[in-house]
């Protein structure tokens, strides 16, 4: 079983929206966790523009775009005129400017930010998230790449033939997994028919004592018949609340007599090593690909922690929709 803990952020659901991390910046967002209360606007609050300093330079409209088209991307924001850059303007360190960033949403909510970089804006620090560096000519999605990842007799909904694959790492004891199974389902029979294919990779963490226990159960499942998987999901899900340790194995069992599985096979596969090194193999999946906490979904490779509220996460699936298959492909 894997040694990651359940993030307090991603399974317990602390923090509003950093709960999944995207947008990373929104609505007493990621940034909000590290900027001082002064940079948090309340909803309503006009967003005025101050004046530029007498040693700001002069606008640079292409590389402004560019750091907007980045910050996109990389944090996860569907619409770019929430993103608001101000000056440049020097700083006292020679070769080392600063700039404002403000990011806001559609219920009027904005959050404040200093950006450092170099004159051509390639480099950036945010400081407000501890310094950390982003380098603006690398691609921002930073994409996963699937040969790290065992894809094949998995758990699959939607056809094969889907231009866009999701790949989805979660725990059947995580509350916020349970939002995302609904979320995908809804995606791939609804919104998004025939566009999308969803691949379960099991992922239980230490910290859900009853995890490990309903992925196996599910797993023996589904090597009786595949569409039971997604049965033993459903249900698992929609009865977190009552599920226990002591009681899981009477869950499976009343699950799988409702679906006409055999038990004696069932239990013959529980009380193996086949379904459980299936699992094993999924979370040493989720280590190489830098899984940390469930849900994180990898869009066409886009890693996606978290459940993202629903403009942002179609706009990462509709941009990955027009990458596999032109624009052409959104119309169908």
């Amino acid at each position: 079983m894997t040694n990651m803990r359940c993030s307090r952020s991603a399974c317990r659901g602390v923090f509003g929206a950093a709960v999944v991390m995207v947008p990373a910046l929104l609505a007493l967002f990621t940034l909000a966790t590290f900027a001082p209360p002064s940079y948090a606007i309340a909803a309503g609050s006009p967003m005025a523009t101050p004046t530029p300093p007498p040693d700001a330079l002069p606008p640079n409209p292409a590389i402004d775009a560019r750091v907007i088209g980045y910050m996109q991307k990389k944090f996860m924001i569907a619409d770019p005129s929430h993103i608001q850059l101000g000056p440049v303007v020097p700083t006292v360190m020679k070769g080392l400017y600063s700039r404002t960033i403000r990011i806001s949403n559609d219920r009027g909510q904005s959050v404040g930010a200093t950006m450092y970089t170099n004159i051509s804006e390639d480099q950036m620090i945010l400081s407000q998230l501890q310094g950390q560096m982003y380098d603006l000519t690398k691609d921002p999605w930073e994409k996963v790449d699937p040969k790290l990842m065992h894809l094949d007799d998995r758990p699959t909904m939607g056809p094969a033939t889907a231009p866009l694959t999701i790949v989805e790492f979660a725990d059947f004891e995580c509350p916020f997994c349970a939002r995302a199974f609904g979320t995908l389902e809804t995606m791939v029979h609804t919104t998004y028919k025939d566009k999308i294919k969803v691949i379960y990779k099991n992922y239980p963490l230490n910290s859900h004592p009853w995890a490990i226990r309903a992925a196996i159960g599910a797993e023996c499942a589904r090597l009786q018949n595949p569409d039971a998987f997604w049965d033993f999901a459903r249900d698992y899900y929609s009865s977190q609340g009552s599920i226990t340790v002591k009681n899981i194995d009477d869950h499976i069992h009343a699950t799988a007599k409702r679906l006409n599985l055999d038990t004696a096979t069932l239990d013959a596969c529980m009380n193996g090593k086949a379904a459980q090194a299936r699992i094993e193999e999924d979370q040493k999946d989720g280590n190489a690909v830098g899984v940390g906490s469930t849900p994180t979904l990898i869009v066409n490779g886009v890693r996606v922690v978290g459940l993202p509220e629903e403009k942002a996460f179609d706009w990462v699936v509709n941009e990955q929709l027009a990458a596999a298959g032109g624009k052409e492909m959104l119309r169908k």
